[in-house]
């Protein structure tokens, strides 16, 4: 198993308060990541200006990330009184987050013919340049038609080294999802799929709990797993993941 992985969370349905999720997310994981002493980098953001992303796409390299990042996958929903409302009530958002170990050039190679790589620069918050340069790099998968684009790195060099990694992680994930409904119901446990649109958890901030509805179990003191202290929830993964090898 590789010993680094790509993680993507994006802002779903709740506009500036889900991408500001987004970012609560981030730094969780990267909190709970430095704890480990796994090391983070960032290797694309949305940012809407105010603290929030509309995307954010991280690496985290570690030899146990993936053992404890790979049930994190899913639509994570967050319940709480927005900074911006007024009238105290209670609103709902999610954000979806993909869990990838990094695929290396052996697992999965990419014919040359079949990329189209632009440059651009690199933008930040507004629209603003952040390097007048064109080191920004957008990579376009013909066949399959993803899209990666990189602008964190600041050669035009390291930011295409960086999305061809991306792009090569997303097609291994893709390889398996598809392998995954060939399969069909064989893998899919008590545990779920991983998969981005299954609804895994809601983060209540008025009731200071958080409960995974696949396991249906629920944690308190949100506010202190927030702030990266996931070990209670991994563990309790770890114990069903060997619970159903044993079987």
């Amino acid at each position: 198993m590789s010993k680094a992985i790509i993680m993507e969370i994006r802002a779903g349905a709740g506009g500036d308060e889900a991408a500001l999720f987004v970012a609560d997310l981030f730094r969780m994981y990267s909190r709970f990541a430095e704890k480990n002493d796994w090391p983070t980098a960032l290797v694309n953001s949305n940012s809407i200006g105010i603290g929030g992303y509309k995307e954010v796409i991280f690496e985290i390299k570690g030899k146990d990330a993936y053992e404890s990042f790979q049930y994190e996958g899913g639509v994570h929903r967050v319940q709480r009184i927005p900074t911006t409302e007024k009238s105290g009530r209670v609103h709902t958002s999610t954000a979806s987050v993909a869990v990838m170990p990094i695929a290396t050039e052996t697992e999965i190679k990419i014919n040359p013919s079949e990329i189209r790589v632009d440059t651009l620069r690199a933008s930040g918050p507004g629209g603003q340049y952040v390097n007048k340069r064109e080191s920004a790099v957008r990579i376009t998968h013909l066949p399959s038609n993803i899209v990666v684009t990189c602008q964190e790195e600041r050669t035009q060099l390291q930011n295409k080294e960086q999305a061809m990694s991306v792009l090569r992680t997303r097609l291994m994930a893709r390889k398996r999802a598809q392998e995954l409904a060939e399969r069909g119901d064989e893998r899919k446990n008590q545990i779920g799929t991983a998969d981005r649109s299954e609804k895994i958890r809601t983060y209540n901030f008025p009731q200071n709990r958080l409960t995974d509805h696949r396991i249906k179990k629920s944690w308190h003191n949100l506010d202190k797993i927030m702030e990266g202290n996931l070990e209670k929830i991994t563990k309790v993964f770890d114990k069903l993941k060997k619970s159903e090898k044993d079987k």
